[in-house]
């Protein structure tokens, strides 16, 4: 079966494109132009550019090809949806008829649209299953108690938000919410919250209960994220186990390790 990669940014496409190559599978990359880099061009056979709100393009390219399904793979930055979005007329039609302009209920329409016309959202991580974070701990270190009764709270809090599409993230220090991810994206939301701890350390909590689907928004972490644990002084990374991507998942590890950070993936419910 052929199918369509729609990639965002990050290194999630990459190793997405990468796997499907390994794989034998036939797949075609269309890169969102304000967030994809150039690399894909030369993991997939054909690869196609459409800007952020180009739905009919997209729609036009998936049909060409005989594609009836695609994975969105990556990150698109809410801020871009809300600010570098200039929508053909589909897109334009579709965002007239939303009640509410958050991020959920405009990749939702896009996807009520694809379905539309034959095309349907799969599995986002349907080609790397095996970077999906097991249940249990990570790293040679636990969580400390201090970490667990943090991590615990951030959970609850997480939980609290989840029905409001503000985002996946939250910073936790003693038993107190610090800061609740937002457009910003998880490395601004701690270096944010380590403004305002006076170098208390921080656990960061990141959950996928806001969807119960795997079509797009996946968690991700990263070598990324450890550096910026490292940098804001936060020590436990809690996560959903099965529900969220480690990218470069060894070298996220070693990293984690050198640094003593402490990573658990958790039961989701």
């Amino acid at each position: 079966m052929k199918y369509g990669v729609l990639c965002g940014n990050g290194r999630f496409p990459i190793l997405a494109l990468e796997t499907a190559t390994k794989m034998g599978h036939e797949v075609v990359a269309i890169g969102i132009q304000e967030e994809a880099s150039r690399d894909i061009e030369a993991l997939a056979p054909r690869t196609y550019w459409v800007s952020l709100g180009e739905l009919s393009k997209l729609i036009d390219i998936l049909k060409r090809e005989g594609i009836t399904e695609v994975l969105f793979c990556g990150q698109v930055k809410h801020t871009k949806i809300f600010s570098a979005i200039r929508p053909d007329w589909r897109l334009a039609k579709l965002l007239f008829s939303m009640r509410e302009k958050n991020t959920d209920a405009l990749i939702g329409g896009v996807v009520k649209v694809l379905a539309d016309e034959g095309i349907t959202l799969g599995d986002s991580t349907r080609l790397l299953k095996p970077l999906l974070a097991s249940e249990g701990v990570l790293t040679r270190r636990k969580p400390d108690s201090d970490e667990e009764r943090d991590i615990h709270y951030g959970r609850r809090v997480a939980a609290a938000v989840a029905g409001f599409d503000i985002g996946q993230s939250v910073a936790i220090a003693e038993r107190a919410c610090v800061a609740v991810e937002a457009m910003e994206g998880t490395d601004a939301m701690l270096e944010r919250a380590a403004s305002l701890v006076n170098g208390k350390p921080l656990r960061l909590v990141k959950s996928s209960q806001r969807r119960k689907h795997m079509q797009f928004d996946v968690p991700v972490a990263g070598p990324g994220t450890i550096r910026t644990m490292q940098r804001t002084g936060t020590t436990a990374l809690a996560i959903d186990a099965n529900r969220t991507l480690l990218l470069d998942k060894e070298e996220m590890l070693t990293l984690a390790n050198s640094a003593g950070i402490a990573i658990i993936g958790l039961n989701p419910g």
